[in-house]
């Protein structure tokens, strides 16, 4: 049967149901959220004199939970204007109206007799059909369908939301003993397609997947820290980024989502697990019984691993807990000769061989960790799944984890990490063994640009399914390849589209990545039919590198650093007026650099979650690669009528002055970054380059023709000039900018007014190029300049704020 999606109810509005309501409003559904009916007035109802029966007292509980969680941060919505598409109710009023829904889902609370209540009330009003499932972390499936109808089990399962639901991508499919087929392919392409997850059907098993493997790897660690008597800080530094793990790694990441959260998986786990290897394990240590007996439970209590404190100078700094005494203390730097090994490899996946080589307690650390990591996942299977990638899929997605453990086996070598495991006293389980001896070393492999993993029950390995929708540069970068050098990789993706992809340190666009995009441009015009510009990389780019910028300020060789700009504003103007379709398909951080680059291309395929801004203002520049002009140029496109031409470009103009990013793709409509009716945004990261791709063949095909250079472009000359002057002197004035900001913003303000033209002229995008490299290099002149360029030079940094 032909299944739509176009209206969910949600019953639950606690941090989950909100978040889940907040997401399915994101993707364009209508949501109905409910939840229980207060049982007494507060004293501000009562003030009011307000009663029970009030409809904004019987929805207040509801209301409040949205409202809560459409202020917190980060947000969990894509704009504030979808908050629209959520209507609340009750549970008492508004039950009936779940019939008119295509999707119930169920949050709350996490006690099986209440989730058997609420199934009750529901089945009473749901229409046969309709899709409904249970929220639920841990409790099973079977047990929440039992004494349904046959049309509920049916069409019931489990759908494990992470939270925060528009972040994680993890989404668990648990099928209880009769949900359909139909179901369950259905979910997973909902899920996949609409919501941007990465769907995971799993066993009905304590914790499912994601939460059995991550809350093991978490307990794991907590019995570590005190049996190797290691700071948390020397532990977090060990567990974050240098392994491809969030910034805030372990103990920072349980402040983080609530020690209580985590305490609560453990404890169901200990006590339905018995039969478990590692039971024990799960047992919580002393120090976190303390903890939970204190409430120090995290960012929600004020304190827990860590713990922010205010200085008499009004000041603030953070305090670790140290774990012998459970006093809070200044935190220690951790300083790992293993870890200084590892500086100079990029690729995270390349780390994991030194890291289990090092001599020092890293090393240790290391082998201990994963040793008891390979062990545990291994004998998973088949317990919580038959397949060895959706272990993988869960930790990457639920944990945000770059590698699953089956991948960082791979990666250490499976053979390797077998004499480890057994060096620290752990045995794989015997499949893995098995693996091994009919001829198969590793647990994927790729071939023809698909990833393929070892299959136990035919002992061979297996197409991941899926991937059809998806383009992997990963597999095909070496066999795709079509040209190469120290900046770029450009690969052919078939029908004629080329991609161009940053391989820079951070993505950052200096003159090899220049030198990339029009040698791409040169062989795409000669013999392909559209290029795209996309990368896997954590972001898709943070700006120009401004090495070369402070150097040539520094050495005040701007006839050079003129060219340098000049090339890179040639180069954007080539990305618009090539013969053939441009694409770029920006996802996480596109600043500076990457923002102008996504300005001048044909089309934008974004990823929702995409933060793009022009940020040089934080430099002491304007944006000097075509990003003042073009903003010029989509002001002049806003003027209709002479009374708000001013107005429309002096939201332009502070656009740029205030640096602003968007926290969505979505609200770089707003800002016109991104032009609606235009330009695509894309829910799910794996499908971006796809759909980038078909963009672009359907622009060729529907017979692109190379664009003519804009020559009238209308600028207001001195009456924007100044009306932004006096702005600027006013903002000085009050103390709000200094003068050095004034004089960028002045800067600016000439650029975008088009000069001190006597009245409103048109003019080409030449000459607005023109004033901008010469606004840009003037400002590259100046101390003040200079100062933050070298401050974020020494930080590491590229062009952003």
């Amino acid at each position: 049967m032909k299944r739509t999606i176009n209206k969910v109810a949600v019953i639950g509005s606690g941090i989950m149901g909100s978040g889940i309501a907040c997401h399915f409003a994101n993707i364009g559904v209508e949501v109905l959220l409910l939840d229980i009916v207060p049982k007494e007035l507060n004293e501000k109802e009562k003030k009011k004199g307000l009663s029970l029966e009030d409809k904004q007292v019987r929805n207040r509980l509801v209301n409040d939970a949205l409202q809560s969680s459409l202020k917190s941060k980060p947000s969990p919505i894509y704009h504030k204007d979808f908050a629209n598409r959520i209507k609340t109710g009750n549970l008492e009023d508004d039950i009936s109206k779940v019939s008119e829904v295509d999707w119930i889902i169920e949050v709350v609370v996490e006690k099986l007799d209440i989730k058997k209540k609420v199934f009750d009330d529901l089945e009473e009003y749901r229409k046969e059909g309709t899709l409904i499932t249970s929220n639920t972390s841990g409790i099973p499936i079977k047990y929440m369908s039992e004494g349904r109808s046959e049309d509920f089990q049916k069409h019931f399962c489990g759908t494990h939301f992470f939270n925060p639901p528009r972040y994680l991508r993890l989404f668990e499919i648990i099928p209880g003993p009769k949900t359909s087929e139909e179901t369950l392919d259905f979910l997973h392409m909902y899920g996949e397609k609409f919501l941007g997850k990465n769907p995971v059907v799993a066993k009905d098993t304590p914790a499912f997947i994601g939460n059995r493997i991550g809350i093991f790897s978490i307990m794991s660690l907590f019995h570590t820290v005190k049996d190797m008597d290691m700071t948390i800080e020397e532990v977090d530094k060990l567990t974050g980024p240098v392994i491809g793990r969030q910034k805030s790694a372990t103990f920072r990441t349980v402040d983080v989502v609530g020690l209580d959260t985590l305490v609560h998986v453990a404890n169901g786990l200990y006590e339905n697990v018995p039969d478990d290897e590692q039971h024990e394990l799960f047992k919580l240590p002393d120090f976190i019984e303390t903890m939970m007996e204190n409430e120090w439970l995290g960012s929600k209590s004020g304190q827990g691993f860590y713990k922010k404190i205010k200085k008499e100078d009004g000041s603030s700094e953070i305090k670790s807990l140290d774990l012998e005494t459970l006093e809070y203390r200044d935190r220690k730097s951790a300083k790992f000769d293993t870890l200084e090994q590892t500086k100079t490899i990029d690729n995270v996946e390349d780390r994991f061989e030194v890291l289990i080589k090092g001599k020092d307690k890293a090393g240790d650390f290391y082998r201990k960790n994963f040793s008891a990591l390979f062990a545990y996942v291994s004998n998973r299977i088949p317990e919580i799944s038959d397949e060895l990638y959706k272990i993988d899929d869960g930790m990457k997605a639920g944990f945000g984890w770059e590698h699953g453990p089956f991948q960082i086996w791979d990666a250490i070598g499976v053979k390797k990490g077998i004499e480890m495991m057994k060096a620290e006293g752990y045995q794989p389980a015997a499949w893995v063994n098995e693996m091994l001896e009919s001829g198969n070393e590793s647990f994927y492999t790729v071939k023809e640009g698909n990833t393929y993993y070892y299959s136990i029950p035919d002992k061979k390995q297996v197409k991941v399914p899926g991937q059809d929708a998806f383009i992997i540069l990963d597999n095909i970068r070496e066999s795709k390849e079509v040209f190469k050098n120290s900046g770029v990789v450009v690969e052919d993706l078939g029908d004629g589209i080329l991609n161009v992809e940053f391989r820079s340190k951070m993505n950052s666009i200096g003159g090899d990545v220049l030198d990339g995009i029009n040698k791409a441009i040169d062989i795409a015009e000669k013999d392909y039919r559209g290029l795209v510009v996309a990368n896997d990389g954590k972001n898709f780019s943070v700006g120009a590198n401004i090495g070369m910028i402070f150097m040539m300020a520094v050495e005040q060789e701007y006839e050079e650093l003129n060219m340098a700009i000049k090339y890179f504003q040639d180069t954007m103007m080539r990305m618009r007026y090539s013969s053939i379709p441009t694409v770029a398909a920006p996802h996480n951080m596109a600043l500076g650099g990457g923002c102008e680059l996504s300005l001048h291309a044909d089309k934008v395929v974004a990823h929702a979650e995409t933060y793009i801004g022009l940020v040089e203002f934080g430099v002491g520049v304007i944006p000097g690669g075509g990003g003042s002009k073009e903003m010029t140029v989509r002001a002049s496109e806003t003027f209709q009528k002479d009374d708000v031409e001013l107005n429309r470009l002096r939201e332009h103009f502070l656009t740029i002055g205030m640096a602003k990013v968007s926290t969505s793709a979505y609200e770089a409509f707003d800002t016109n970054i991104l032009q609606k009716g235009k330009d695509v945004i894309v829910v799910n990261k794996d499908r971006q380059l796809a759909i980038a791709k078909k963009h672009a063949l359907l622009m060729a095909e529907n017979g692109y023709t190379k664009p003519i250079q804009r020559s009238n472009i209308k600028v207001l000359g001195k009456q924007a000039l100044g009306a932004f002057y006096v702005g600027t002197d006013q903002m000085n004035a009050g103390n709000y900018i200094s003068d050095h900001d004034k004089k960028i913003a002045n800067k600016l303000a000439y650029v975008m007014a088009g000069g001190d033209l006597s009245e409103a002229s048109y003019v080409s995008e030449q000459y607005l190029l023109d004033l901008e490299r010469e606004a840009f290099l003037s400002l590259t002149g100046e101390r003040k300049t200079l100062e933050r360029l070298q401050h974020m030079l020494k930080k590491g940094k590229p062009l952003r704020n």
